[in-house]
């Protein structure tokens, strides 16, 4: 005789529905924890090149905004800016990796960014049915900003009219987010007298991650994370790192390049008042939503003190 408290038999097609529910309770913890909470996320890289990769970011910021989080988005548009460049027969040259920003290239960058690449991703959000809303750091006095007359080492430079982040006003910001908007922010900042400077997203996204008091600051990049080797020769991704650790991994030899400085702004963002600062790869679709609603993620995440 059947007993009928046993539990039936799973094909493989219910199992496959079971797993996509199991997702979502592995979610549920999470999104308890954010509700409410303001994320800042860096848009860049191959993220905002491939279409299909574009959608994926959409939808995720999408999601977030639709269950009771915040997100609040910082674009680069190197590309674009090139593009346009060229266009127009306009030569650049760089010192140090920066690009030299002249008046006239930075009314070229001002344009791409504003009137363009910040519109694009605007519509993009829309189209998913989210409010968004493209603002830069002139509209409000929003990024205040001055010249950058040092490198990173500390050494004299001339770039024109690229600047640094003076203060970050973050009223226009905080009145869109905690509505039913997400603010898309464009990096260009304004000077005392009124003039603009292209300011490095990266660093935009950190500072205004720190003036709103953000739980997470999300780098979305085309390299998994940070790495290291194992016994076997082999690049495994590190999926924590705190302070001790990031400086370890630098004098190690296991930060190097252009991961030290991404390294070094998510540490500098955590030690002032960011609870995490996550680095990771854009170019998995979907990658925001698996760092941050899944227990082990897929990037690297930098926070103050060591996990226990």
């Amino acid at each position: 005789m059947a007993n009928n408290n046993e539990a039936p038999s799973v094909d493989n097609i219910m199992q496959n529905k079971i797993d996509r529910a199991s997702i979502l309770i592995e979610a549920l913890p999470y999104i308890q924890k954010l509700r409410g909470q303001t994320i800042v996320i860096k848009y860049g890289g191959n993220a905002m090149v491939n279409d299909s990769l574009k959608q994926s970011v959409m939808d995720d910021i999408t999601l977030l905004k639709y269950i009771g989080i915040n997100p609040v988005l910082v674009h680069g548009g190197g590309p674009d800016i090139n593009d346009a460049l060229s266009k127009m027969n306009i030569q650049s040259h760089f010192v140090n990796g920066l690009r030299y920003t002249d008046e006239q290239t930075m009314e070229v960058a001002q344009m791409v960014l504003t009137g363009k690449t910040n519109k694009e991703i605007v519509s993009n959000l829309c189209a998913k049915g989210a409010k968004a809303i493209g603002i830069c750091g002139i509209d409000g006095n929003l990024i205040e900003a001055e010249k950058l007359t040092t490198d990173e080492a500390g050494n004299p430079i001339d770039i024109g009219f690229v600047g640094k982040v003076k203060k970050i006003n973050t009223k226009v910001i905080e009145m869109l987010a905690n509505d039913e908007y997400i603010p898309v922010i464009a990096p260009i900042g304004v000077g005392e007298n009124g003039e603009s400077y292209n300011i490095n997203a990266d660093t935009v996204a950190a500072e205004v991650a720190i003036a709103l008091k953000a739980r997470k600051l999300m780098t979305l990049t085309d390299v998994p994370g940070i790495m290291e080797k194992d016994e076997n020769n082999q690049l495994r991704l590190i999926p924590f790192l705190c302070e001790e650790e990031v400086n370890e991994c630098i004098q190690n030899g296991i930060i190097t390049g252009g991961m030290i400085p991404k390294a070094l702004g998510c540490l500098d963002t955590v030690l002032r008042g960011v609870k995490s600062a996550h680095i990771i790869d854009g170019r998995i679709p979907h990658s925001l939503l698996l760092e941050i609603f899944t227990s082990k993620g897929i990037g690297t995440m930098i926070v103050k003190e060591k996990r226990t």
